[in-house]
């Protein structure tokens, strides 16, 4: 199977529609899959699903999904970096769907297992448990979250194989082995490709099983999300 692309417009060709569901990695602005981002954005495709632990800032990431309006609705955990989002969700342009930041990652997690459902203490007694199923068990009370499971996952690792293969750097890892395996087709790009055995097997944390298409980038912007300095003595 050919899985190498030349660029992120290719490798995304003949999987995007209107409405469909897309998981992306990152945090913050950390592993984020910038390139194919942008190749979602210039397609013109709409009224998307994504799902994220966050929106991006404006300008970057997701962000450029929002300004373009391309973006129905988010499932994330955190937002409070994006004034575009703020501004199309209170203005009842975009709509969200909030979960403690462990329950979306085990959602992505469980959805990739093959798990439907789930149960978990967190959320129970708040917003985030209305209208979902509870149980007591042991004398606890638990919140019934369901599994997810999307159309396309694009993620960003730091090194492939043409198998594809991934090592995800430091913390850039996050949240992209998780939505990895949580789609029915995975998108990969990544920051050095090598031959299939050049990888260490006990480094690999994506067996190319889960990705179906890599893309190899041409040059990498590593933005800074909040820059702190000390002041020269």
């Amino acid at each position: 199977m050919r899985k190498v692309y030349k660029n992120s417009t290719e490798a995304l060709a003949g999987l995007l529609r209107d409405g469909m569901t897309i998981l992306s990695g990152g945090f913050g602005l950390c592993g984020v899959p910038m390139a194919l981002i942008e190749a979602i954005r210039d397609s013109g495709v709409s009224n998307l699903t994504i799902v994220s632990n966050n929106a991006g800032i404006d300008g970057a990431g997701l962000g450029i999904l929002l300004e373009s309006r391309q973006i129905k609705k988010m499932i994330s955990s955190y937002v409070g970096e994006n004034a575009t989002f703020a501004r199309q969700y209170l203005a009842g342009e975009l709509d969200i769907e909030f979960n403690p930041q462990g329950t979306l990652a085990e959602r992505i997690r469980a959805g990739g297992a093959g798990i439907p459902a789930f149960f978990t203490a967190t959320g129970f007694g708040t917003a985030v448990a209305e209208g979902k199923e509870t149980r007591e068990f042991d004398g606890r009370h638990y919140v019934m979250e369901r599994g997810i499971v999307g159309d396309l996952a694009i993620i960003h690792a730091w090194k492939g194989d043409t198998e594809g293969n991934l090592i995800y750097r430091k913390t850039a890892r996050n949240f992209n082995p998780m939505v990895a395996t949580a789609a029915k087709m995975t998108v990969a790009e990544v920051e050095h490709l090598v031959e299939p055995g050049s990888l260490d097997g006990d480094h690999i944390v994506t067996p190319g099983i889960f990705v179906k298409r890599i893309v190899l980038l041409d040059q990498v912007d590593k933005r800074i999300e909040q820059r702190t300095v000390r002041k020269r003595a």
